[in-house]
């Protein structure tokens, strides 16, 4: 197949318009085949050459007639190298079909696109995908096509018709219709747009539809249990011992900063020997596939004991008998309930109280804790950080009783007036 085109200009002398002008038309010539389209010029039959494809003489229309003609053969080329560039065939049809414009491709499906990625995705888990990240994306593929049969009545969407009107309808979708918090809605838009971000990489998208949006997650409270909390919970004693499983279960992750699915796939192969000679836990986390390696404190290693020779985790090869979440959720808010606790409890609030009351209330590094919880970034962190009242009561007592040993008036040792 030809790479090159070529272009000439010819008058058709058969043709004469009224004033005894003649029409100039131009020929672009792929691969042996050919398409004529009229210039929509005129000249004087005497003055044309055919020679050298123009009109001849230095009249003000000479001049401008051939700057036309110059400027039609560049953009014959400019044509040539978009299509090439993309990887296009170069043939009389797509060529024809970019100077008529119309377009010679079949349009981009957006769900196709959703697809194809889901796909590729699948076939990565396990290797740079987690099977919760593949659902989720899932998830979001199924939100998108019930969105566009809501609001346009329709099962997909050229990508080309992708804007910010339909960016903010999706947000009013997921808020009015799904009822979805505004965390929740950004998570799932935030889905959608690397599927964007895709036709954008590939050049299939000129402007971003996401342009001038903002998606910004707010804030929210962590539920955590105190220390006192913590200890009714642990001494509380249960007549059905699938209760006693549970709040155990609970502890365990209150102890370790685990989340729900890290414990249930927890296996007594990842339980080692630390630095330290102590009992370690190295795993890495189901959510982020990032590396969490947690120090077991005595409380751990007790409830590991106790359910070691369990025929769950025997047969399973796990470390703990894990209910499913739903169940495990079930049976918290009943513990909640006969410990006097009227905090939503949840598995995880054992991964909050983990971070809060048991490590950074306790003098831990908020980089440790970070590291042991498996955050990829500090800031994920800090939001525990942010709501320790007790830890800055803690420092603020230290402060206040130096306060009370000096005299009236003045700052203690190594302080500064302001």
């Amino acid at each position: 197949m030809s790479t090159t085109i070529s272009v000439l200009f010819f008058a058709r002398k058969s043709r004469v318009i009224v004033d005894g002008r003649i029409p100039i038309y131009m020929r672009i010539s792929v691969d042996g085949g050919r398409f004529n389209v009229s210039t929509k010029l005129y000249t004087k039959r005497e003055d044309w050459s055919q020679s050298s494809s123009s009109v001849i003489g230095k009249s003000e229309e000479a001049k401008k007639i051939n700057e036309c003609l110059e400027g039609f053969r560049m953009k014959a080329f400019d044509y040539q190298r978009e299509l090439m560039m993309k990887g296009a065939p170069l043939t009389v049809e797509a060529m024809r079909n970019k100077w008529l414009g119309k377009s010679s491709e079949r349009p981009r499906m957006l769900l196709e696109i959703f697809d194809e990625h889901n796909e590729q995705m699948k076939a990565l888990v396990g290797k740079d995908f987690s099977p919760l990240t593949l659902e989720r994306y899932i998830t979001s593929r199924k939100h998108t096509h019930e969105f566009m049969k809501w609001k346009h009545k329709i099962e997909d969407i050229d990508i080309q018709k992708l804007n910010y009107e339909f960016i903010t309808d999706y947000q009013f979708w997921f808020k009015a219709i799904r009822k979805c918090d505004h965390n929740t809605t950004v998570k799932y838009l935030s889905n959608f747009k690397k599927i964007v971000n895709i036709c954008l990489k590939n050049a299939w998208l000129k402007r971003d539809p996401f342009l001038g949006f903002k998606m910004t997650k707010r804030e929210v409270e962590r539920p955590f249990l105190t220390e006192t909390e913590l200890n009714a919970i642990a001494a509380k004693t249960f007549l059905a011992p699938r209760i006693t499983q549970v709040r155990d279960i609970f502890l365990f992750s209150c102890y370790t900063g685990l989340a729900y699915a890290d414990v249930k796939k927890l296996t007594r192969g990842e339980i080692t020997t630390g630095i330290d000679g102590e009992k370690w836990i190295f795993t890495h986390r189901q959510k982020t596939e990032t590396a969490s390696r947690i120090p077991l404190l005595p409380q751990a290693i007790e409830i590991l004991e106790r359910y070691k020779d369990h025929p769950q985790c025997e047969n399973q090869g796990r470390l703990l008998p894990v209910l499913s979440n739903q169940k495990m959720n079930g049976y918290l808010k009943e513990i909640a309930d006969m410990c006097g606790i009227t905090k939503k409890m949840t598995t995880h609030t054992a991964r909050h109280t983990f971070a809060t009351t048991v490590t950074l209330t306790n003098g831990v590094p908020i980089e440790t804790v970070g590291r042991m919880l498996g955050h990829r970034n500090l800031k994920t962190t800090q939001h525990y950080a942010k709501i320790l009242d007790k830890k800055v009561s803690d420092d603020m007592g230290v402060l206040r009783q130096k306060f009370s040993v000096t005299k009236s008036g003045e700052l203690p040792k190594g302080g500064a007036r302001t």
